[in-house]
Parts: structure tokens; C-alpha cells; sequence
């Protein structure tokens, strides 16, 4: 288990930072190391500036944030060869548990204190040198970002690092105050992102950059959380502990009204943004930062220095790197088939490689079989399951490197040929023929303990045969590189995909919620959601079938959209569209809804043949709403007595 190594101080100075240029796109001076001398000068402001969206990697696209975000809830849950850094976050009965000594709970804490000291010194010292507020006022979208991130994962937090609130602390501090949820959303977040939608730019100043839009889209998105943290539904405890009372004393259904009438600004006025026309378009990696991708943690194959890490050489498994796709991978590579149609001779069909579908398996999350069965139901009208998940693994033996070369056909379940890239193992999309499917009682001769069907060569399990140990990769986040077009890659390199951390769509999503939560204007809750399935139901490509597939079902996918959009349809449209991206804890925090959809779940075992679903529960308490404080951050405030320490942390972790 990875374990936090220094203590977090509130408030250190810069000068403990180490930060190069985000990468070649930003086309900016690098540093080896930043210090806070670098704000006397106006080319040390601007790369204080990059530096903030370098910061983007230590969160966006690390597979331990992917824990924090989505171990624990209905989308996913501990895989084969998880540890505690999953289990913990997961929940399950004796299996882990959450605690202040939690890795992948500290990780915003750890993660953006720094960096918002950092945009602290841009705001401040910006103006000496003539630069304009349109560059200030991209450091202003990133020290309200990371307040957002941090009050609704910990509650109220620190505006003061040391030397005044949001104000450059250049002077290490032992001690620390939290403030309130209200104090941080009326002084540390939307201050900065109203400022910051007046004076960003319509179109990006690079690659990638903030905009109006962007901005935009955070502030609705926080004030629609916050007219949550207002009306309570379900009487969640906050802490510090406050009156649900606004400071500029407006209601909940202000907030909605505002989320929704920002997000409809930004639909209508899109500038650079769009939608692009299928949700495969969305997700395929030829296709990064297109239209519909607003902000991200880029990478680049082209440079080891601004990739910092090497894109053909192996991956760390940790930030700046992205390897967030790892985690929810099983291990593909383990599947045989036979060399001979006469005898059994095994023979390895699916090597590790560096595409979409494949990559590097690392086995620590898996999706329950909820996710398959219910939240993905429509496999037909809707494309979503298919560019969300790898349902078809398909034989690679010819590449360069796996031995197989020249072997032109394998021998699969029934004992039938299978041509080179033809269909080895198939996660079936429903169990309607479950009955028919003979599983061994372990391995089998496939080694993974996939059944068979009478008449098929490709060796299948049904989604009631979901395992810990066998499950759909995520396509959507996987692999994607160009380096080696005939062999197998470098599929141990970390991705070199940007991570998404905002989209276009979510103005959409955003807008819809407020709606029903009492917000009115041009368009419905019914009609926001349907732009989304609409564009759901238009496929180009099917990637269970590795082919063209040109349809539109757009049509089907209106009619079945209920007449009447609550909550709950809201999130598992939430789901559909961006399972595997980080969203859907903060999702089920903010609507109150997480022990409702996530308390029990199913899944198969953790060995080989195991396909019995087995049911399992998770404690989720009100406290656990708001995660830990890092005991890191508590043991390094040595000017502080135990009883402060203690009244520091969240209640429930003591």
C-alpha cells in the first residue's frame, strides 16, 4: 500500500515545490524547480501559471484517485489483486475501512494546498508586472477549482495558509483553522469564478487553457452542490459545524436558478466547444482533446521532459503519470487457446499491448454486476456500454513479439478455429442464455474459467458471471498510442492520453439537475437529458463487433426517456455517461444519495470459475459524507495541543 511519506504543511512555501512546464502544447519555459523568487519577476508569474495546469496529473488520470471517487460506490469495487489503497475506500464488511492514515482520501489534500498557494502569489504579484487579468484570472479559475474539490471531499477548510486569507503564505506554519462550507463557497470559489468568467478568454489562450465557458461550467456545478449543502435533504452533518445558512443570504433555489441559468449561458454560447456527434467520438483516442473536451491533464508522446515520464518506457504507477485505466483491467493475457483442433495445446491468443482495448492489467477494481445489468440495461438502442466498456477480447498472437507470428488460426471453446483477431473471450449482454453455458469449476482449459456456448468458438460469461477476477476492461480511458503500429507497443508505459477533467456535455447535466430541483427557463429537465440520449443512440463504430456500425436510434431513445426526470434518473444518465471518469462519489455526496445506491451490491469471487453472485454491504455512515482529515496534516501541527488536533478532524475519525 502506498503511503503518504511527508507531512502536509498548510501554507509551505513554494520554494518545496518541484514543477516543470505542463508540456509542449502550453509551449512553455520549463522549470526544474519553482521557488517563491520566481514571483519577482513577470516570466516566474506566467510560469507559476503553467505550473497550475501541470498540477492537473498528480489528481487527473492517477489510479489511486480513481479509488477516492469510485471504490465504495455502485460503480465499482475491489478487484482480485487489490490492496488497502482499495479496499479501504470499498467499504465491504471486514474487508477495509476508511481512517485518517487512508491513502487515496488524503489525496486532494495533499494535492492542491501548494498549488492554490501558488495561484495565491500569481494574483498577488501579477499586477506589478503589467500582466493581464485574463492570465490572473486563469489562477483565479484554478484556486477556486481546488477549493470546490477540496470542501466538497473534506468540508470547510483552511482560506488562511499562514500569512492571511488567500493571501501568498510564504512562511511555514504548524498551526491551522478551518473555515466553514459557507465561508469557502462565498469567499474562496465564487468570487474567483465570477471574476474569472469576465475576464478569461471565449477561445482558449492554449491548448487545453481555461476559458469563459470552463469557468462557467465549475461555477454552475458549484452552485448547484452548495443549494445541496443548503436544503440538506437527508440531514448529512457538516463540519465545521454551521447553520445551513447562506452569508449573502440567499436560499437554495437562488443557487439552483443560478446553476441552471450559467449552464444554459454556456450551451448557447458554446465558443470553441461542442458536442461531438457520437459517444464513440467522445472516447476513441485518435479523437483527443476534440471539441467536447474542456479541460484536461495532458500528456505528449513526443517528449520525455514534458511528459514527465517516458512514453515507451515503463510506467511508475504513479503521478504525474496516467495510468488510471490499469486499475479497472483484469489480467486478459491469462486466457488460452490451442494450438492443435485435435489435442490440447495451450497456447497464449491475447498478448498485452498498447490499444484501447487492452493495455496494462493491474486488477484492483471491478465493476459490480448492477453496473452491467441495470445501470447499462440498453445494450441495443444505447451506444454508451459499448464505448464504455471491452466486451470483446480478440486474438493479437501476430503481432511482433508474441512467438505466434506465423500461426494463422487458433483452436477456441468446441474446439473451433478462430482467425487472427476474431473473438477469444465475450462478455455476453444479458444472461438470457445462462442456462446454456457450460463454466468449468476453475480455470478450465481457458485458465480463466470461462464458459462455453454450444456453436461458439469464443469462450463466454454472462453478467450474473461476473467476478473479481473477470470482468469488462474500460475501453472508454484505455491505452491509445502510435508508436509501434505492427507490434505490441508499450503497453507498460503510463498513456500519454490527456484525462478529462471537464466536458461540454455536463452544461447539459448540470442544467437538467437544477431543473429538477425547481430551476425554469427555456428548456426542460426532459429536454436537457434528451440532447445527451439523443446523441447516446447515434453509433459509428461498434466495438463489440470491431466494426463499422452506422446507425441512429436516436428516435427509440427520446421516446423511452420518462416524462418526468427525477434524481435518480439524472444520476444513472450520470453513470451511463461518464462511468470510469472520476465523478460518481462527489456525484452521490452531493444528492445525498450514496448509502441508498451503494450499501449493497453484487459480485462474482475471486478465483478462477467463480460465477455465483454473492451479495455484499457496506457501512456507509452520514460521517463518512466528508472524508478524513490526513493524519499527515494533523501530526504536522506540532504548535496545536491534542483537543485542537482532535476538533480539527472530521467527527467519526477520531
Amino acid at each position: 500500500m502506498i503511503k503518504i511519506n511527508k507531512k502536509i504543511v498548510l501554507g509551505i512555501v513554494v520554494a518545496s515545490l518541484v514543477l516543470s512546464s505542463c508540456n509542449e502544447i502550453l509551449d512553455e519555459q520549463p522549470r526544474s524547480g519553482y521557488t517563491v523568487d520566481y514571483f519577482n519577476s513577470a516570466d516566474g508569474v506566467t510560469s507559476g501559471v503553467t505550473a497550475l495546469y501541470r498540477s492537473l496529473r498528480l489528481l487527473y488520470g492517477n489510479g489511486y484517485y480513481m479509488s477516492a471517487t469510485q471504490n465504495g460506490t455502485d460503480e465499482a469495487t475491489w478487484a482480485q489483486s487489490a490492496d488497502g489503497n482499495f479496499k479501504d475506500l470499498d467499504m465491504t464488511g471486514g474487508a477495509g475501512a476508511i481512517n485518517s492514515n487512508t491513502f487515496p482520501t488524503s489525496m486532494v489534500w495533499g494535492s492542491v494546498f501548494p498549488y492554490i498557494n501558488t495561484a495565491n502569489g500569481i494574483i498577488e504579484r501579477a499586477p506589478k508586472f503589467n500582466l493581464p487579468e485574463s492570465l490572473v484570472s486563469e489562477a483565479r479559475f484554478f484556486r477556486s477549482f481546488y477549493y470546490f474539490q477540496l470542501v466538497q471531499t473534506y468540508g470547510g477548510v483552511p482560506l488562511d495558509l499562514g500569512s492571511g486569507e488567500l493571501v501568498l503564505n510564504i512562511s511555514p506554519t504548524t498551526l491551522s483553522k478551518r473555515n466553514t462550507v459557507p465561508e469557502v463557497y462565498s469567499r474562496g470559489i465564487f468570487p474567483d469564478l465570477l471574476k474569472a468568467i469576465d475576464n478569461l478568454p471565449a477561445t482558449p489562450r492554449v491548448t487545453g487553457g481555461v476559458t469563459k465557458n470552463v469557468a462557467r461550467l465549475i461555477l454552475a456545478k458549484a452552485y448547484l452542490t452548495y443549494g445541496w449543502w443548503l436544503q440538506n435533504p437527508n440531514n448529512i452533518p457538516t463540519y465545521p459545524d454551521t447553520a445551513r445558512t447562506d452569508l449573502d443570504g440567499h436560499n437554495a433555489q437562488w443557487y439552483f436558478q443560478k446553476a441552471y441559468d450559467l449552464s444554459l449561458q454556456g450551451i448557447n454560447n458554446p465558443g470553441s466547444y461542442a458536442l461531438q456527434p457520437t459517444y464513440y467520438d467522445v472516447n476513441e483516442g485518435s479523437k483527443d482533446r476534440n471539441s467536447e473536451h474542456m479541460l484536461y491533464a495532458d500528456h505528449t508522446a513526443s517528449s520525455i521532459f514534458y511528459n514527465e515520464g517516458d512514453p515507451v518506457g515503463y510506467g511508475s504507477g504513479w503521478a504525474p503519470d496516467n495510468f488510471a485505466t490499469w486499475m479497472q483491467t483484469w489480467n486478459y493475457t491469462n486466457i488460452k487457446s490451442s494450438k492443435s483442433a485435435t489435442s490440447w495445446t495451450p497456447a497464449s491468443p491475447i498478448t498485452r499491448e498498447a490499444a484501447q482495448s487492452l493495455g496494462r492489467p493491474w486488477v484492483r477494481m471491478a465493476p459490480p454486476i448492477g453496473v452491467i445489468k441495470n445501470t447499462f440495461a440498453d445494450k441495443n438502442n444505447d451506444s454508451r456500454y459499448d464505448g464504455t466498456f471491452v466486451t470483446t477480447y480478440r486474438g493479437n498472437w501476430q503481432k511482433t513479439g508474441t512467438g505466434l507470428e506465423t500461426v494463422t488460426t487458433l483452436y477456441n471453446a468446441n474446439n473451433l478455429p478462430v482467425p487472427i483477431g476474431g473473438a477469444i473471450l465475450s462478455f455476453l449482454d444479458d444472461d438470457s442464455q445462462l442456462s446454456n453455458i457450460a463454466y468449468p469449476s476453475d480455470g478450465g482449459q481457458n485458465s480463466v474459467g470461462a464458459g462455453v456456448l454450444p456453436g461458439r468458438a469464443d469462450w463466454v460469461i454472462s453478467p450474473n458471471g461476473i467476478s473479481r477476477i473477470v470482468y469488462p476492461g474500460l475501453w472508454k480511458i484505455g491505452t491509445y498510442q502510435t508508436n509501434d503500429v505492427t507490434g505490441l507497443g508499450y503497453p507498460n508505459a503510463a498513456l500519454t492520453r490527456p484525462f478529462p477533467v471537464a466536458k461540454f456535455s455536463e452544461f447539459y447535466f448540470i442544467a437538467a439537475e437544477a431543473a429538477v430541483k425547481g430551476a425554469s427557463g427555456a428548456m426542460s429537465a426532459r429536454d436537457l437529458i434528451n440532447v445527451i440520449r439523443a446523441r447516446a443512440g447515434k453509433w459509428r463504430f461498434s466495438n463489440k463487433n470491431n466494426a463499422a456500425y452506422i446507425a441512429d436510434n436516436s428516435a427509440a431513445m427520446i421516446a423511452a426517456t420518462p416524462a418526468t426526470i427525477t434524481i435518480d434518473y439524472i444520476l444513472a444518465e450520470r453513470s451511463r455517461e461518464y462511468y470510469g471518469e472520476f465523478y460518481r462519489w462527489f456525484d452521490l455526496v452531493r444528492t445525498q444519495k450514496w448509502a441508498e445506491y451503494a450499501a449493497t451490491y453484487q459480485i462474482g469471487g475471486t478465483a478462477y470459475g467463480n460465477h455465483t453472485p454473492q451479495n455484499f454491504t457496506r457501512n456507509i455512515q452520514p460521517y463518512h459524507y466528508l472524508r478524513p482529515i490526513p493524519q499527515g496534516q494533523l501530526d504536522a501541527m506540532t504548535e496545536m495541543s491534542a483537543t485542537d488536533k482532535a476538533k480539527y478532524q472530521n467527527p467519526g475519525y477520531n
